[in-house]
This record gives C-alpha cells, structure tokens and sequence, in this order.
C-alpha cells in the first residue's frame, strides 16, 4: 500500500503490556505518515544497562541512592541507521540496541522504571521531543502520565501465550538457550509491577481505544490503526 504523509499536526500515544508489539505499530506507522518514532521503553532499558554497568543492582534490590546520581551523567539518544534503515537507541555514545532487547535487562527494567526520579527525568525528556507534536511514541504511561492531550490513544493488549511467543522468536536469534516459560514468567512479572507501581502504573486512559492484537498480522493492526486515525480526522490517507 502507498500512503501519502498525514498532513495533521498530532501526538500518537501508543501504550500496553509487554510484547504486544507496540514498538512495530509505532514504528510502522511513524514512517507511513512521516512521523517521528520514539520509542520509550528503550529509554528505561538504557537506564538499567547503565545500572547493570556500574553495578548497581543487586538481584532484586537497587542502589537508588547511587543511581540518582549518576542521572546527570546519562545520555540517551535515538539515532538513525541508514544502513539498516532503523533508528538505534544509544547510551552515552554507544549503540545499545541489541543489548537493551536482552532477557537479562526485561528481568529489570520494570523494576528500575518504578522509581520516581528516574520516570520524573526520563518523563520530562519525553515531553521536551514532543513539544513541536508529530511523533508516534510507545510505552506504559504515554497516553496516562507523558501526553494526556494525545488526540489518538492506542492501548494494546494480547494473549500471554502468543506475547510468550513472539518474544521468543524475537530473542531467540540473540540468546539461543532461552526458553518461551521463561520468557512468559518474565513477562507475567514485568506486568504486575507495571501495573502495581505507584508511579505511574500500567492503565488503560479514558479516552485510550482498546487493541487486542492477538490474532491480528502486523499489517492487521496497522490498518486498524490508520482507520481509526482517518475517521477521527475525516481525512484519508492513501
């Protein structure tokens, strides 16, 4: 299909649980209505390497003292790669895409997103790049806490089995001894936090509009996107 770029002025706030695929429906339709994507939840995998990096974790405890301080120190960029024609999240100069998607960094990450001063920091970052509008971002709290005044709210949700699933094709090329009961542990964990933390937990906003993509391709939900988007807008993008 060929689309002609969307030629309105909005932020696209796309929330849900892990591995519903929220980051390919961002992506995706960023690049069909010449959007900008910015991919939150990355921001919070970057911060947990840097935890990882100057040990700073310790099984299920963090040394938050420490780790508010290193807060100035750090520096999260997205940059793009023409070669792979994908935007890369970088930490402090260095490329972290492949090590943010890792098993090791979803075993921590909710638990490092749950302190105040690390979403008050990376919130306000994420509010500073949507200050000129079009962009597409995905997260937990997007359309809750980032830009309650999205004109379109997306929160995505899927079966834990299938979720389970599409994760582990997607880690399996990078860690070839995991496992999908892993993986749908991992996952059943990173919800309850997510939604049971007190700043700014996992929830489904007002005027959010309800994707349940378990049985939808890609293509599927990109569709379904781009319809809601043009009867909100009465436009057509084609």
């Amino acid at each position: 299909m060929n689309y002609k770029t969307f030629n309105k002025n909005i932020i696209i706030a796309i929330d849900g649980y892990s591995s519903c695929g929220k980051s390919t429906l961002a992506k995706s339709l960023a690049n069909i209505i010449g959007y900008t994507y910015i991919d939150s939840g990355a921001m919070y995998r970057a911060v947990t390497i840097m935890c990882l990096e100057k040990k700073l974790i310790n099984k299920e405890k963090i040394d938050t003292k420490n780790l508010i301080k290193e807060l100035q120190n750090i520096d999260i960029k997205f940059i793009y790669n023409k070669k792979n024609k994908k935007t890369e999240t970088h930490l402090n100069g260095k490329n972290v895409e492949n090590e943010i998607r890792s098993i090791e960094i979803a075993n921590y990450v909710s638990l490092v997103s749950k302190i105040p001063e690390i979403r008050e920091k990376l919130v306000n970052i994420q509010k500073d790049l949507g200050k000129n509008k079009k962009i597409v971002m995905d997260g937990r709290d997007i359309g809750t806490v980032v830009f309650p005044e999205a004109e379109i709210k997306i929160f995505m949700t899927a079966d834990i089995n299938i979720r389970a699933e599409r994760r582990f094709k997607e880690l399996i090329k990078f860690q070839k001894n995991i496992t999908i009961d892993e993986i749908k542990e991992n996952l059943a964990k990173r919800d309850f936090i997510d939604v049971n933390r007190k700043e700014s937990p996992l929830k489904i906003a007002d005027d959010a509009i309800i994707l349940d993509n378990s049985y939808l391709t890609p293509e599927d939900q990109l569709s379904w996107v781009i319809n809601i988007i043009c009867r909100k807008f009465q436009t057509i993008i084609e």
